[in-house]
């Protein structure tokens, strides 16, 4: 996967006297033992990552943690004490500023948590600021604002004013105004943590949709970790300046690194989160025309299974077979599969929530779970989800 930013050892340090700091942290010094002895704060300690084109990240954290001066170090709205940091292989950590101000009107755009909207101009006229900055045409940027406009719904507001808006609708406007200026990175500081919970639950839902359509790079800075989870295809979780840990929504929840991660993780239900594809533990099949009924028999003695999904050439689920059926058909030496074939199954993607599945089970019988090219990847019983929570459950105790 191409890798579109790229941080190197980024320190950021506050205060009178930031070399004097730096040397003492690439002494060995901690950051209270440089706050006392240097009244500096040590904001960013040395960190590392990569951040994928196309995905979201989220940088979680809570107050003070640096995840809010990370993501302006990014759009070099602050500058680093020391470090790197590669946008598209250009090293932006170090670049002046006449080439920052390029970056900033064409590559990267930034939504804030109030809105920033110009209470004076228009919806479509605070939608095509970034191209007015740019020096692109009226009728040009007028035109792009309002197919912008339309993408986020609010092509009928064009003409008001912000103050005529709700809270969401605003947010909407923010958005639409960096996405106008078709920057190929978002950073998104705290952007919906002023709206009330059901309408930020929209603009969450509301930003899933267009990165379907857009594929952005964005970096989302949140303190909620509902939304993290939610959002982030991966989440770095800050404390004090440093990554405690990085991974996906599941790798957080399951295998949390420490105690602060387990307290972090505990309030959301891991069901929404935790994807079908992760708990399969049962992938044998049949398949038909290749596998006899006595050696399927075998598999599901060997498994302890009452039903065994049936796949054609391709490896998708055409249906099921029970045991006693398959044990019929072997004392009459009968191979005809499709005579006890159940065909009234449901098939799944691997990547559906554990939530989204629960009342699918009134059929009795287990998920088909099957990847995008709907080939079976394996079956999943009720049974295999408790557990699976079970376990959880007890790892974050």
């Amino acid at each position: 996967m191409q890798k579109k930013i790229i941080i190197q050892n980024l320190i950021k340090i506050y205060g009178k006297k930031p070399l004097t700091a730096l040397r003492l942290f690439r002494e060995g010094k901690k950051r209270d033992e440089i706050l006392k002895d240097t009244g500096n704060i040590l904001a960013l300690n040395d960190i590392s990552l990569e951040i994928n084109q196309g995905e979201i990240f989220v940088l979680m954290g809570l107050s003070g943690s640096g995840k809010s001066t990370l993501a302006r170090c990014i759009n070099r709205l602050i500058r680093p004490t020391s470090g790197h940091i590669f946008i598209d292989g250009e090293n932006v950590a170090h670049t002046d500023e006449k080439r920052m101000r390029e970056i900033r009107l064409n590559k990267v755009s930034m939504v804030f948590q109030h809105f920033g909207l110009f209470p004076h101009k228009t919806v479509v006229e605070n939608v095509e600021y970034g191209l007015k900055v740019r020096g692109v045409e009226r009728i040009n940027r007028r035109q792009k604002a309002l197919e912008t406009l339309e993408v986020v719904g609010l092509a009928k507001w064009a003409n008001y004013q912000p103050t005529s808006l709700s809270g969401g609708m605003q947010q909407r406007v923010g958005l639409a105004r960096a996405l106008a200026t078709d920057a190929e990175i978002l950073l998104m500081d705290e952007a919906f943590s002023a709206l009330d919970p059901l309408t930020r639950g929209e603009m969450q839902d509301e930003l899933l949709r267009l990165q379907k359509e857009l594929h952005k790079t964005i970096i989302f800075i949140s303190h909620d970790m509902q939304e993290g989870l939610k959002l982030g295809d991966r989440i770095a979780v800050m404390k004090a300046g440093e990554i405690v840990q990085m991974g996906t929504s599941e790798e957080l929840l399951t295998q949390p690194k420490n105690d602060y991660i387990s307290a972090f993780t505990q309030e959301v239900n891991p069901a929404q989160f935790i994807k079908v594809g992760s708990i399969i533990n049962k992938k044998v099949y049949l398949k038909i025309g290749q596998d006899s009924v006595s050696s399927v028999l075998k598999q599901m003695l060997q498994h302890d299974l009452g039903y065994i999904y049936v796949v054609d050439k391709q490896n998708r689920p055409i249906g099921l077979v029970k045991k006693e059926h398959l044990e019929i058909l072997l004392q009459q030496g009968n191979e005809d599969i499709m005579q006890i074939i159940e065909t009234d199954f449901r098939a799944i993607d691997a990547s559906t929530s554990l939530e989204k599945i629960f009342h699918f089970y009134q059929q009795g019988f287990p998920l088909a779970v099957v990847n995008t090219e709907k080939e079976f990847q394996g079956m999943v019983a009720a049974s295999d989800i408790l557990t699976s929570l079970g376990k959880l459950g007890r790892n974050l105790d």
